[in-house]
């Protein structure tokens, strides 16, 4: 019996993976220590990295433990300092926000509903934010030098030594990913999807990091098959509200930006985790302002014309 046979993924209702290092292997031909580093993200995520295929993150709430090792995981990587440790009064989450020196973070979403009158109990949603890739991205249409590109794995990178600070992709972005880093050197901040391990065979620090699998790392198509069958699995169990959020053309991918290479598994609205439920590419205001803008000439020219002719 293989592995496969032992272990038929497809079958399992509720679609999950596992373990991370699905699918396992029965047997490997002996390889140098370089050939193994290459194929690190085959044997950590189950999928090997090759230029040319759009990869992403399929994020699961509903298996998110609000552990931040994400968080420590893309710091250390990228060698990024700590953020601001001190306790909030309004809440557990000291990391607070996504930032020039946090390219993920782990949102604590804390509520008290009421129910009848009365305190029901609380109710902690976590969602592990991050830049989302996004297959048409507003950050790279608004850059003027280039900075911004789309890379051979289909994720949106900001290439230091081009940024020239000037801040345009910042308010572009829909989400309000980007942020300047006002106390280096002036030039953007976001996540790169872990570039550079991708171009070494590894798979993100994030995605490698997350004890429950609540961060997923894959080629786009699978995740996307993937996180369906989870979804209808959850609908299935009585979890109506599962939703997933950056389908293509679905929730949260609108108004141009068409999908998102990081995509979400939520079991609320959007806004309830700060996310916008309807984006909007800036470029797509760029022919309702022209109209806009004609418009208003047009009828301060008549206006004009019917001044003058009234005083005749």
């Amino acid at each position: 019996m293989t592995a496969h046979q032992a272990f038929p993924r497809d079958q399992h209702p509720s679609g999950e993976q596992y373990t991370a290092g699905y699918p396992f292997y029965d047997s490997f031909e002996p390889a140098s220590p370089h050939t193994l580093i290459d194929r690190e993200s085959e044997l950590t995520s189950g999928f090997r990295v090759e230029p040319g295929q759009p990869y992403g993150f399929f994020t699961d709430t509903t298996l998110c433990i609000g552990c931040k090792a994400c968080e420590v995981a893309c710091k250390q990587w990228n060698s990024l300092p700590a953020d601001n440790v001190d306790f909030l009064g309004t809440s557990y989450d000291n990391t607070r926000s996504l930032g020039a020196t946090t390219w993920r973070h782990v949102k604590f979403v804390e509520q008290t509903p009421v129910a009848d009158g009365e305190n029901g109990d609380p109710r902690w949603l976590f969602l592990s934010d991050i830049c989302k890739h996004c297959e048409n991205a507003g950050c790279l249409e608004a850059c003027p030098t280039g900075a911004i590109t789309r890379t051979e794995f289909g994720t949106v990178v900001i290439q230091q030594d081009i940024c020239n600070g000037c801040q345009y992709c910042v308010p572009a972005c829909p989400y309000g990913v980007i942020t300047s880093d006002k106390e280096g050197g002036g030039t953007a901040h976001k996540c790169t999807l872990c570039y550079d391990r991708l171009k070494g065979g590894l798979e993100p620090a994030c995605a490698k990091a997350c004890p429950t699998d609540s961060i997923q790392f894959g080629p786009l198509e699978e995740l996307r098959a993937r996180a369906q069958t989870r979804v209808e699995a959850l609908r299935q169990r009585g979890f109506s509200e599962a939703r997933l959020y950056g389908d293509p053309d679905g929730l949260g991918a609108t108004h141009g930006v068409q999908s998102l290479h990081s995509f979400f598994l939520l079991m609320d609205q959007p806004n309830v985790y700060g996310l916008p439920s309807a984006p909007k590419l800036p470029s797509r205001n760029i022919v309702p302002g022209l109209v806009a803008s004609f418009a208003t000439g047009a009828f301060l020219v008549g206006a004009t014309a019917l001044a003058l002719l009234g005083r005749k």
